[in-house]
């Protein structure tokens, strides 16, 4: 991979020390006529340098997939509100014109897509979707870029790559289609890559060349990858930090490490105790979140996660937690779990 990822990476590379894509209180509004409007996303902000791994984590419903779709600017211009900053080198992504982003997504900006399926064109063969991105984005030739997509689809694990360039969406399973949109996605080997579940859809063996992959990328190029996904498997060994989510806020931030020996946040640790682990006692039992992501509060007079908490105060349903910072960690939470002496 790394031999790929080199000759296609031509980007200019600005101070590693400043951020590269600034977050600053995104908001994103949805609005139908007659309904009451919904905040999805409730100003999230976060920075990432070039080479940072950050992971978005949270239920179906969190607001991590409209974070993402929001920052690459893929959101609809009815119904929605988008609030903000979204600084890519110091320019705010929010206040270009559609003409503008289309340019630097796939160059600069580049997303893997959780659904294949509708991501792909039915109509259009693998092998032309994987070099039309080369074609537009570095200017090769049709010649040229051929090769260079068949090396891809074959370093993201799909088997004949020579015969899938000419193949359809729909003569894919639903893994090779994965790969095909990751190969896409990484043709252009973009500043900043956006995973939105990336793996969901394949087999353990395939997932882990998939994050290998991208874990390359990173630590080839200096590439910028946010990793959105249910997991805390996949966070566990790729990112360097993690942003929990919860209705639409960031609950929690802290480096992978202490995360997972330490969460703070019961929602962090409702996630970490409902997932298997492999040096558990045999026969444990799983202990799963109650309720669901409707039963929540509105963060403007509570806290949401209170109704599905295990330790909650009566301060939880009469105001509004802050996300405050303790040094390399940031919690909203009135009641925290204690850490182990």
């Amino acid at each position: 991979m790394t031999d790929i990822i080199s000759s296609t990476q031509s980007h200019t590379r600005g101070n590693d020390d400043e951020p590269l894509l600034s977050v600053r209180d995104l908001t994103v509004t949805f609005q139908r006529h007659g309904d009451e409007p919904f905040v999805a996303v409730d100003k999230v902000s976060f920075d990432l340098r070039p080479g940072d791994t950050l992971g978005i984590v949270g239920e179906s419903g969190s607001g991590k997939s409209v974070t993402s779709l929001a920052i690459m600017g893929l959101l609809p211009d009815r119904g929605v509100r988008v609030e903000g900053e979204v600084l890519y080198n110091g320019q705010d992504l929010l206040k270009l014109s559609p003409t503008q982003m289309r340019d630097r997504r796939g160059a600069e900006l580049g997303m893997i897509f959780q659904d294949p399926l509708s991501s792909l064109n039915p109509v259009v063969p693998i092998g032309l979707q994987v070099t039309e991105v080369l074609e537009r984005h570095r200017g090769l030739s049709r010649k040229a870029a051929t090769p260079l997509a068949r090396e891809m689809l074959d370093r993201v694990g799909i088997p004949d790559p020579d015969r899938r360039l000419k193949d359809y969406a729909h003569q894919l399973s639903g893994g090779m289609r994965q790969r095909a949109l990751i190969a896409m996605a990484l043709a252009a080997s973009p500043r900043v890559l956006i995973a939105d579940e990336p793996t969901t859809a394949l087999d353990v063996t395939i997932q882990a060349q998939i994050l290998a992959v991208l874990k390359d990328l990173v630590e080839d190029t200096g590439t910028a990858l946010i990793m959105i996904t249910h997991d805390l498997g996949v966070v566990a060994g790729l990112v360097d930090t993690v942003n929990v989510m919860y209705a639409g806020r960031v609950v929690e931030r802290a480096d992978r490490h202490p995360l997972f020996a330490e969460p703070r946040h019961p929602y962090t640790a409702g996630l970490l105790a409902s997932i298997p682990r492999l040096d558990g006692s045999r026969g444990e039992r799983l202990r799963p979140i109650p309720g669901s992501v409707a039963d929540n509060l509105p963060w403007t007079s509570a806290c949401a996660f209170a109704p599905r908490c295990s330790q909650p105060i009566d301060q939880c349903v009469a105001q509004t937690p802050e996300l405050v910072e303790h040094g390399d960690r940031a919690l909203r939470c009135f009641n925290p779990m204690e850490v182990p002496r």
